[in-house]
């Protein structure tokens, strides 16, 4: 999606300095894989309109492959807003009716799934329409059949489907999973779970369970070896100009650890320092010097 966003850390109602760029759950992700260095495609459609071209250029220029994203006449592309206020940045989304939200199940035939080593979905795209609902399940069906792993980031987002409506549909994806990226906070809203161990043996299909704690930790449980092996590590201090989008950055740092092999520590590690490194801007993602890695001792990590 397009995303307008002031500079000026002013409301949008008196900002007269605003950024036009994009950002999306799973964009951000592949955006993020890219800059680790690892092959990153993104898959969905965007309108056939200067911000759908602005979207596709740009990704393209991160190195993130768009062979696979359609430019359609007949809807346009999404479109968001950051409102920051005292209380904490106000998210507008004008994505009814989109590209994107037309996704359906014939479109997976088309995309490459055979040919990939892992693919990372979340909670948002079944949300936007009944065809993107299909269209996820059908991701899963393929995977499943091809054996190639998927991780899912439940991101449940009030502004598209009640608690009540998304709790259910969003366990039952969880629990077809390979890796499950879940706040805790989050969890206990949609399934009334207290703690990582708790939400671990709810969501009781996937080989990983991470479970982030807001600024506290995050915690992994690994199943693979049969007997669940559980590791926490501890947020990075920061110095947050921005928070949103934040939480794609941690999936992207401990998915692309998980891709080269590294172990749980510095899966949850790297999570935490691209996290960490995006909270020290007000777009989605951080171009630059990459994720903050500080020596042990050091309280802060400020993206300097």
């Amino acid at each position: 999606m397009a995303l307008v966003a002031p500079t000026d850390g002013e409301r949008l109602a008196r900002t007269s300095s605003v950024a036009l760029t994009y950002a999306g759950a799973e964009s951000n992700v592949a955006r993020h894989l890219a800059d680790l260095g690892l092959a990153s495609c993104w898959v969905s459609a965007l309108g056939d309109d200067p911000l759908g071209e602005r979207i596709a250029a740009g990704l393209a220029a991160a190195s993130v492959d768009v062979s696979w994203v359609p430019r359609r006449a007949d809807a346009p592309t999404g479109v968001f807003f950051k409102d920051p206020t005292p209380g904490g940045t106000r998210v507008l989304y004008y994505r009814h009716g989109s590209a994107a939200s037309a996704l359906s199940p014939g479109d997976v035939d088309g995309w490459p799934l055979d040919r990939t080593r892992l693919v990372h979905l979340t909670g948002i795209t079944p949300a936007l329409s009944e065809s993107c609902a299909a269209m996820t399940d059908a991701v899963l069906d393929r995977c499943a059949a091809l054996g190639v792993p998927v991780s899912f980031d439940v991101n449940h987002r009030a502004t598209l489907w009640s608690t009540d409506d998304a709790a259910e549909r969003l366990l039952a994806l969880a629990r077809r999973a390979t890796i499950v990226l879940v706040g805790l906070d989050e969890a206990e809203r949609l399934w009334s779970t207290s703690t990582a161990d708790d939400v671990a043996a709810l969501i009781d299909g996937p080989r990983l369970v991470v479970v982030k704690d807001s600024d506290r930790e995050a915690v992994e449980i690994d199943r693979s070896a049969g007997v669940p092996a559980r590791h926490a590590e501890p947020a990075r201090r920061v110095h947050v100009v921005e928070p949103v989008g934040a939480g794609d950055a941690f999936a992207a740092g401990f998915l692309g650890a998980w891709l080269r092999g590294d172990p749980a520590p510095e899966r949850l590690r790297l999570g935490h320092s691209l996290a960490a490194w995006t909270m020290g801007t007000v777009g989605d993602h951080r171009p630059g010097h990459g994720p903050v890695v500080r020596p042990e001792g050091d309280e802060e990590a400020d993206g300097r």
